[in-house]
């Protein structure tokens, strides 16, 4: 219960932080205002389109009478405008994150600066940086869409399929969202998505504190475009707690420098290691 107090307690004071420094705030904001308008203009384009695109797709129920032949069509364009919208949803912060990389880095980087220590640098050119989080965003969506339909298909069980399930739902979602914000502060450290995930399974309860109050907000249209920057910098500290990383004491992890590995046999001596889970406890998030 402390720790998803604690996640809860970064999310608010990443808030807080972006805040109090108006010209990051305002930096942080364009790529979350561009991600928006790219995503509105596609779905307008598909609000057109859809009906078109069902009845090519469709040609074989061209001789069906009324009024089978609309009723059919206009729920396949209903359904297709709802993947479109599902699609956007599941993808907006991670597409976010790919255009504002740069906005972002340089915000966590203060996060870092203004904490103390040393400020982690990866150290890779900008389009290595890109293509790698480029890749660990479609896994980590890869992972998402399995939970999802898995999660749909278990909505229709009775009673459990409409009270258990949808709260499932938001703690994957939610998990899901932690480790793609704290990622940016991670990346920096040089540590890999599946060590990330690792540190994140244990302490799932951190992570949901931050991650599920945070996926509710982002249901509100045009929410998510306000919360990013302050949900990167609460996702710093939530790193630097993860790390046990405090003020000057904080660990050297730029280029070469080692970091507490959270599956190593042993760990440097410069910060204790993360929590592990152990194996035989049952996760909240199952291993692939």
């Amino acid at each position: 219960m402390r720790d998803l107090t604690a996640g809860f307690g970064y999310l608010l004071k990443g808030q807080r932080w972006a805040g109090t420094h108006g010209r990051r705030f305002g930096f942080g904001l364009l790529p979350g205002l561009i991600t928006l308008v790219l995503y509105a203009g596609a779905l307008v384009g598909l609000g057109f389109g859809a009906d078109n695109l069902v009845a090519w797709s469709t040609p074989f129920a061209d001789g069906w009478s009324s009024p089978w032949l609309g009723l059919f069509r206009g729920f396949l364009t209903v359904l297709v405008f709802a993947l479109g919208l599902f699609l956007a949803v599941i993808t907006f912060t991670a597409v976010t994150l790919l255009i504002g990389s740069p906005f972002y880095d340089v915000l966590s980087e203060d996060v870092d600066r203004e904490a103390g220590g040393e400020v982690p640098q990866s150290g890779l050119s900008f389009w290595h940086d890109l293509w790698i989080s480029t890749r660990d965003s479609v896994r980590i969506l890869v992972r998402v869409a399995l939970y999802g339909v898995l999660l749909f298909a278990l909505g229709f069980i009775p009673v459990i399929g409409q009270t258990v399930i949808p709260v499932l739902g938001f703690c994957v979602s939610g998990f899901f969202l932690a480790e793609e914000l704290t990622a940016v502060a991670l990346a920096r450290r040089e540590i890999q998505l599946k060590e990330r995930l690792v540190l994140l399974r244990g302490r799932r309860m951190l992570a949901l504190g931050f991650g599920v109050p945070l996926t509710l907000a982002f249901l509100v249209p045009f929410v998510a475009v306000f919360l990013m920057p302050g949900a990167v910098a609460g996702a710093t500290m939530l790193v630097r707690d993860l790390l046990s990383e405090d003020g000057d004491e904080a660990v050297a992890t730029g280029a070469g420098a080692a970091v507490p590995h959270p599956v190593a046999d042993t760990a440097p001596v410069s910060a204790p290691a993360p929590s592990a889970v152990s194996p035989s406890a049952a996760p909240l998030i199952p291993e692939r």
